[in-house]
């Protein structure tokens, strides 16, 4: 039987980050300002001390919230110019935490593919979308490091083991699939089709059955 492991999320860490106060307030500041801002700017913009400033600052930086440059602020170059400043700026990473889980980008991508390749080529866009889940499930599952049901909670699905089958209690596209349900759960029976070929398991087989409160797909014993 797969057992799930410890799959610590750096996104939660990085809104954890942010709970502490003053590192809010230090992270709104420099977010605020056109220009990378070093330590003491930050500090004497907000009161602090230098080294409470520089502190949080870096803590910010090692979640990834910030990132860090270096840059000399009197222009002068070579011998006798000073060592460059520690600057920080917003990161480029994108932080999103929901719960339960949903993964609304990863099905716009999906489906912004579909459009593109139909437009381009005249398939129907159904079975573009179909074609294009499966294949990114095949690569998720390819990559996993563990068995369907670690690779399923990687990837906010929640399964359940009863007995020799597996209930998905979460759906990632739940929103979408309340509203288009055809179009979503076809996509997902066929991500879901994908990860399990990734895995090279052929003990279970991806299965449309729609219940209350999970997802539209569940995965039953293979004939």
């Amino acid at each position: 039987m797969d057992q799930p492991k410890d799959t610590s999320d750096p996104d939660v860490a990085a809104v954890a980050a942010l709970d502490e106060p003053t590192r809010r307030r230090l992270y709104e500041h420099v977010v605020r300002q056109p220009e990378p801002v070093s330590r003491d700017e930050a500090a004497a913009a907000l009161g602090l001390a230098r080294q409470t400033a520089a502190f949080h600052l870096d803590r910010l930086a090692d979640a990834s919230l910030l990132d860090v440059v270096y840059e000399r602020r009197t222009g002068r170059t070579g011998p006798g110019a000073g060592r460059p400043a520690k600057l920080y700026l917003r990161s480029d990473r994108h932080i999103a935490v929901s719960l339960p889980d949903r993964r609304y980008e990863l099905a716009g991508e999906l489906l912004a593919q579909a459009i593109e390749v139909s437009e381009a080529t005249g398939e129907p866009v159904r079975a573009v979308l179909h074609r294009k889940a499966e294949e990114l499930g095949e690569e998720l599952g390819r990559d996993a490091s563990g068995g369907i049901v670690e690779t399923l909670e990687q990837h906010g699905f929640e399964p359940r083991r009863e007995g020799d089958a597996i209930a998905l209690a979460n759906c990632p596209f739940h929103a979408l699939a309340r509203h288009h349900t055809g179009t979503v759960c076809g996509m997902n029976l066929h991500l879901l089709h994908g990860i399990l070929a990734g895995l090279g398991d052929d003990r279970l087989d991806a299965r449309l059955a729609a219940e209350p409160g999970r997802c539209c797909v569940r995965l039953e014993p293979a004939a």
